[in-house]
């Protein structure tokens, strides 16, 4: 189904992610979900994302019915907590935060409803799905969005495997935008997903870089990406807004 791409391979030139200013998906506010456990590690994440390049993070905490009961109040008083223990840090970026959307029942209800989201730049709001499947009035759901003047953002579209080279077409077609995670490049998440973080980018469907970063772990392992080829693609296609934010 998808192109078999050669294996990646490393450039001598190096682009950090000072290319991009912004990072817009993380997991950042302390011990409201998957990412950072506690203020500390929030601190020296967002230091160690500085040191890669970022000026500006806008941190996203998942909100999900089943699992995060995360609200706009949690998210800013969790933020401010960050804010006050880093605010004479001269080694911390700029730290803003929006929200990780997943797309289920209790966000259509919201939806419906026009309670406020959590939004980033101009307007944009950052939607996922569940890894098996999206909801079967996602393309609904979208239209909703936009009506009400929300501009969707997919995160991390190359980790759904069950979207075809025709839903990707299909979204891009609705003005659905689409954010790539740094690591997907580097194998990650599994070859199957680096090889359509590879297509995605070879047909310049991508309009946002992310982290996504939720530890450490991860956060050692950024500057791979920055001699990687679909990277150096990506950054010089022209078409990321991360800039812009």
């Amino acid at each position: 189904m998808f192109s078999i791409f050669n294996k990646s391979f490393k450039s001598s030139k190096v682009i950090s992610f000072e290319s991009l200013k912004t990072d817009m998906h993380s997991h950042l506010v302390p011990a409201i979900d998957d990412g950072s456990p506690n203020i500390e590690t929030s601190v020296s994440l967002a230091k160690q994302l500085h040191d890669l390049g970022f000026q500006k993070l806008i941190t996203t905490p998942h909100i999900m019915s089943d699992f995060y009961k995360n609200t706009p109040n949690t998210i800013n008083n969790g933020l401010e907590a960050v804010l006050k223990a880093t605010k004479t840090n001269s080694k911390v970026p700029e730290i803003m935060a929006a929200a990780e959307y997943l797309v289920d029942f209790e966000f259509e209800s919201k939806l419906v409803n026009k309670q406020a989201f959590l939004t980033f730049g101009f307007n944009y709001i950052l939607i996922e799905t569940s890894f098996i499947s999206a909801p079967p009035n996602f393309d609904d759901i979208i239209f909703k969005l936009q009506v009400n003047g929300y501009k969707p953002v997919l995160a991390h579209p190359e980790r759904f495997l069950f979207l075809t080279p025709k839903d990707y077409e299909s979204l891009k077609s609705r003005s659905v935008l689409f954010q790539i995670n740094a690591l997907s490049l580097v194998g990650y998440y599994g070859r199957a997903v680096q090889q359509r973080a590879e297509l995605l980018i070879s047909k310049n469907m991508i309009d946002f870089v992310g982290t996504d970063c939720h530890n450490k772990v991860q956060a050692d392992l950024y500057s791979q990406c920055f001699t990687n080829k679909y990277w150096h693609r990506l950054i010089e296609s022209g078409f990321l807004k991360n800039h812009q934010l």
